[in-house]
């Protein structure tokens, strides 16, 4: 990225719209499909915690590719507890501001810090709509935060360099005047 911005006030942002979205979801969603086709919603809730934890470790100078993006499931009611503990590790594991150009070793390679959240950035806001969608509540997601996801993936997820072992499927038509968080489904390789 040429010019890299501090993402991480977005980052809270979105975890403050995913402790929302958690807290609408009850024992018997659970087992609910998802956009996410390998993934039921209780699989992706484990996914997306598992996820902040895997950040959340990254900032405490670990290598992505040391933890598995999941986390013990809690039990059927103990999702939003198991999303808040996981959001105070995440939030103090990148609190100083020195990290976001410390070198960093996400899934993708070694960044810098600030471009690693960019991407965990891109991918809770998707994974937000995946599971607003999974659930089909109506939950309002944030049209600022999918912007936001949106462009970065559009920069670093070109459209024309999906590869095989990348893990977001070639870009979905999606009609043009289709709403922001439809587009970052459809960039992000989800059937909208």
């Amino acid at each position: 990225m040429t010019a890299v911005q501090d993402a991480r006030p977005q980052y809270l942002t979105a975890l403050d719209q995913l402790e929302k979205l958690f807290a609408t979801i009850t024992p018997a969603d659970l087992d609910r499909p998802t956009p996410c086709a390998e993934f039921t919603l209780r699989q992706l809730l484990n996914h997306v915690v598992g996820g902040i934890h895997r950040f959340a470790y990254m900032g405490e100078g670990g290598h992505a590719e040391d933890v598995v993006a999941a986390i013990e499931d809690p039990s059927d009611e103990g999702w939003p507890a198991a999303l808040g503990r996981a959001r105070t590790r995440v939030a103090a594991a990148w609190a100083d501001d020195a990290k976001l150009g410390r070198p960093t070793v996400a899934p993708w390679g070694e960044v810098p810090g600030a471009v690693a959240v960019g991407g965990y950035l891109m991918e809770l806001v998707t994974h937000s709509w995946d599971i607003a969608a999974g659930l089909g509540n109506g939950f309002a997601l944030d049209d600022d935060l999918a912007r936001t996801a949106l462009a970065i993936a559009e920069f670093v997820l070109p459209a024309e360099q999906r590869v095989p072992g990348v893990p977001f499927a070639a870009v979905r038509p999606v009609a043009e005047d289709a709403d922001v968080h439809t587009r970052l489904a459809a960039w992000t390789g989800r059937t909208v």
